[in-house]
């Protein structure tokens, strides 16, 4: 059988791709999933037919079982990935479990804020802008760069530069607890 061919592998396709479909399915049990991986297996055949070796055996077995493989790829990912979205929120809610509601906590996050809001301001207003930008606004060295219209190489100085600044002026452990 030549999958080279653009007509065998279209007949290959229409003959095959229900029982792929099922395969995947029954794995999945998603129907959206499920054609996520007939496509995969049959691009992956489309790219490479020489693997398929018709002395070893019939092509619909050969497509099933790439088809059952894949679908427990996909299965399994979306296992590492639910699993790791479980954990991620068992640390939020621990990290956050009753901090922000005590008295004294936030009278402390309050006078650090005010010194470092005292700090900022005796940065010069380049740096100033690209530490609010970096670390306030989430921007890349890069974005900043864009946005400011400076090169790439005078935006991350000012990072650096602002930081080092707020360091000698606060002290190691305010900066990282601040910020």
């Amino acid at each position: 059988m030549d999958l080279h061919d653009q007509t065998t592998f279209a007949r290959v396709y229409d003959e095959h791709h229900r029982s792929l479909q099922g395969v995947a399915l029954r794995v999945l049990g998603d129907p959206a999933r499920a054609q996520d991986v007939v496509q995969d297996v049959f691009v992956r055949v489309w790219r490479d037919p020489s693997r398929f070796d018709d002395r070893r055996g019939a092509i619909g077995p050969y497509l099933r079982l790439m088809a059952r493989s894949r679908a427990l790829d996909v299965w399994r990912e979306g296992q590492a990935a639910g699993r790791a979205c479980d954990r991620l929120r068992t640390v939020v809610a621990v990290s956050s479990e009753g901090i922000a509601d005590r008295p004294e906590n936030a009278a402390v996050r309050h006078a650090d804020r005010d010194l470092l809001r005292a700090a900022l301001r005796e940065l010069p207003p380049s740096q100033r802008e690209a530490l609010v930008l970096a670390y306030w606004g989430g921007l890349t060295a890069d974005e900043i760069a864009r946005r400011a219209e400076i090169p790439l190489g005078t935006a991350k100085s000012r990072i650096r530069l602002g930081l080092e600044k707020l360091r000698d002026e606060l002290g190691d452990t305010q900066v990282a607890h601040a910020a």
